[in-house]
C-alpha cells in the first residue's frame, strides 16, 4: 500500500541519462495534522506547506525544464475512522478529538490546487474526487487516513488520466526511483545507488 506522501518521477525512456518526463508530487496528509493533538509533530503550517511544494516544483523544473509536474492534493480524512483506529491501538480512553480533520485537510488541498493554478501545473483534487463516491470513508481509507487498495486505484486512475491528457503513457514509463518495498530501512542508499550514475 502506498503511503499518502509520495513523490515519483518517471523517465521517457530506459536511458537513465535522459531527464525525467513526469513527476507526481503527493504531500499534505501528514502536514495537515492538527496542532495540540497526538499527531502535531507532523504538522506543517499551511503556507509553509504551499511554499515547500513550490520549492519542490522549482527544483524539478531546474533539473528538467520540460518535465510534466502533477500536484496531487491529500486525500480526505474520515474522522470517525481515525478515532476507531486510535481506540483499536490505545483502548476506549483514546476516543476524542481526531488528530486530523477533513475540514483542515481540505484547506491544504485548496492550497495545493491554488499553487498548481499559480504555476500553470496540472493537478488532481483527490480530496474532492474521493468524496464524490458514497461510502468513501471505508471504501477508500483503511484507518480514516491511509489508502485502501481501492483508494490507491483512484490515485492510479487519476494519474493515468492526467498523463494521457499530456500524451504520456503511464504504462510504458519506467520509474526513476525504487518502489518503497525495494528499500532496506537499514541501508536505504543501496536501492538508490543501483539507479544512479
Amino acid at each position: 500500500m502506498l503511503h499518502p506522501l509520495q513523490l515519483f518521477t518517471v523517465s521517457s525512456s530506459k536511458d537513465s541519462k535522459k531527464p525525467p518526463a513526469a513527476a507526481t508530487i503527493f504531500f499534505g496528509a501528514n502536514d495537515a495534522a492538527v496542532l495540540g493533538r497526538t499527531g502535531e509533530r507532523q504538522h506543517v503550517p499551511v503556507e509553509e506547506y504551499k511554499e515547500n511544494l513550490r520549492k519542490i516544483v522549482l527544483h524539478l523544473k531546474e533539473c528538467s525544464p520540460t518535465i510534466l509536474i502533477v500536484l496531487i492534493t491529500p486525500p480526505p480524512v474520515d474522522e470517525d475512522g481515525r478515532n476507531e483506529f486510535a481506540q483499536s491501538l490505545y483502548g476506549k480512553d483514546a476516543s476524542g478529538l481526531p488528530e486530523r480533520t477533513n475540514e483542515v485537510t481540505g484547506v491544504y488541498a485548496k492550497k495545493c490546487i491554488e499553487l498548481a493554478e499559480e504555476m500553470g501545473l496540472r493537478s488532481i483534487n483527490l480530496w474532492s474526487a474521493m468524496q464524490e463516491t458514497e461510502g468513501w470513508q471505508k471504501k477508500f481509507l483503511s484507518d480514516g487516513l491511509h489508502l485502501t487498495p481501492e483508494g490507491n486505484a483512484v490515485v492510479h486512475q487519476e494519474v493515468v488520466k492526467v498523463f494521457s491528457e499530456a500524451w504520456l503513457s503511464a504504462a510504458e514509463m519506467p520509474y526513476d526511483f525504487p518502489h518503497h518495498s525495494e528499500i532496506d530501512g537499514k541501508n536505504p542508499e543501496k536501492a538508490f545507488q543501483q539507479r544512479c550514475i
